[in-house]
């Protein structure tokens, strides 16, 4: 009898830890591949100040607002304020930015709500760039996207990152488009600026490469001979998958990545372990996302095949020159992903780090970040 009740505390006891492991897993995903919510305004205006012409915005002192480096704050009532890189302490708990841009019509006040973003560039026209609006055509629906115009033959397409947009890639579009190239800026299925599908998830690259797969044909179809892919986080994934595809690697001529996704399972470790919880946890949402039974539960339309997620086990098939800008402070998708993939293909992979946090190196060090893509991309042009 003692034996059958150890048995049955036992049982009960895995059983518990079983469903424990399930509901972190199921969270884990869901949060993960959650639709787009827009931003979070979690800072407020403590004041401003007025300077011999200059404008500075006292802050709460925070990792963020003491980020060296130009950023850009956006407003809940609308609008936004770029900010210089100087940082002065206003007492123990507060900082002092100055403001170097606004957009029209901006008055910062004492008491807005704002959000921190490495988005510099709100529209094309704050980064000095004239784009036509047009749209791609996918299974999913018009996705909506920027041309800039340059030299038919060298096309660049820029890939922005989960959670992000269009202007997320500005940063990079201004170099090629000095380099001449024509440049796409693309959106894709449930970005929150292309069509909406399904429950409105991501599927982490999967069926969103789909899409730009058909802006990749787009520029085909109009005279490119070279394509130049720029991925922003989750977009460095879908240029990595694209550039796998054998019908369309002889047109794609380099890769330039910028904190790019290349193992989605070392990204849920490390987010777990900045949300202060284990990283072993993270090994529990992978059945959630490639079982087809579990990821219908998560709200996916399919299950996303763990190949789909660990891209950089496509490194000894990889055949692009790639420029890999990663930060050494990005506690979201570590470095170490594209330090091991850079030391497995040598050849072809180079990385160039900056003391810098999620897709924040353009913003710590812009003259080198546009120097660097500009040179090396001359470089493959010359060579190619």
């Amino acid at each position: 009898m003692k034996v059958a009740k150890v048995s049955a505390a036992v049982l009960g006891g895995a059983v518990a830890i079983g469903a424990g492991a399930a509901a972190i897993g199921w969270t884990i995903a869901r949060r993960l591949t959650a639709p787009v919510s827009g931003r979070r305004f979690n800072l407020t205006v403590r004041d401003i100040e007025h300077d011999t012409g200059i404008t500075k915005i006292v802050l709460d002192r925070t990792h963020e607002t003491t980020a060296h480096g130009i950023y850009n704050l956006w407003f809940a009532h609308g609008g936004w304020a770029q900010l210089g890189a100087d940082i002065e302490d206003r007492g123990s708990d507060g900082v002092a930015r100055s403001i170097t841009g606004t957009s029209p019509g901006l008055t910062p006040a004492p008491g807005d709500k704002v959000s921190w973003s490495g988005i510099y560039f709100a529209t094309p026209a704050d980064a000095g760039l004239a784009v036509t609006e047009i749209s791609i055509h996918t299974e999913a629906g018009p996705c909506p996207a920027w041309r800039i115009n340059g030299t038919t033959s060298t096309w660049a397409i820029h890939i922005h990152g989960l959670g992000s947009t269009l202007a997320g890639t500005l940063r990079g579009v201004q170099v090629a488009t000095e380099l001449g190239y024509t440049s796409l800026i693309v959106s894709y299925r449930n970005d929150g600026e292309g069509p909406t599908v399904g429950s409105g998830r991501s599927t982490l690259g999967a069926d969103e490469t789909l899409d730009v797969e058909e802006a990749i044909h787009y520029a085909i179809r109009r005279g490119a001979e070279r394509i130049v892919l720029f991925g922003w986080s989750m977009g460095g994934a879908i240029a990595v998958l694209l550039a796998s595809k054998p019908d369309l690697a002889p047109h794609i001529a380099a890769l330039v990545l910028d904190s790019p996704v290349l193992d989605w399972q070392d990204v849920i470790r490390a987010n777990c372990v900045r949300a202060g919880l284990p990283g072993f946890l993270g090994l529990f949402a992978e059945p959630w996302l490639s079982s087809p039974a579990l990821a219908r539960l998560v709200g996916l339309p399919h299950a996303i095949p763990s190949e789909k997620t660990r891209y950089r086990s496509r490194a000894e098939n990889h055949r692009v020159p790639t420029w890999i800008l990663h930060g050494a402070r990005d506690d979201s998708v570590p470095l170490t992903m594209s330090t091991t993939f850079r030391n497995l293909r040598p050849d072809l992979v180079t990385l160039h780090t900056f003391s810098a946090g999620h897709t924040l190196s353009w913003n710590v060090d812009p003259k080198r970040w546009r120097d660097s893509v500009k040179t090396w991309l001359a470089r493959q042009h010359e060579s190619g």
